[in-house]
């Protein structure tokens, strides 16, 4: 099961589940995916300790996070 969410201040905000198994529940999630590329949000594979940028939902992934940039110094 493949989860998508919205890395926050507070942690993260799930926003859509797919099973690779499942087109309509995949579908359903690169709608929510590709709408919030369009808004700013950057995107990244977090499976596990390795973390990759990504421009499409990659249907295996067990954890894509989207993420806006933070300021920091």
């Amino acid at each position: 099961m493949g989860k998508l969410v919205r890395r926050t201040l507070n942690g993260h905000q799930p926003l859509a589940e797919w099973a690779a198994s499942d087109r309509r529940s995949y579908d359903a999630a690169v709608a929510v995916f590709e709408r919030e590329l369009g808004t700013g949000y950057t995107a990244v594979r977090a499976d596990g300790p390795r973390h990759e940028g990504v421009t499409e939902l990659p249907r295996d992934a067990e954890l894509v996070i989207l993420t806006t940039a933070m300021g920091g110094g």
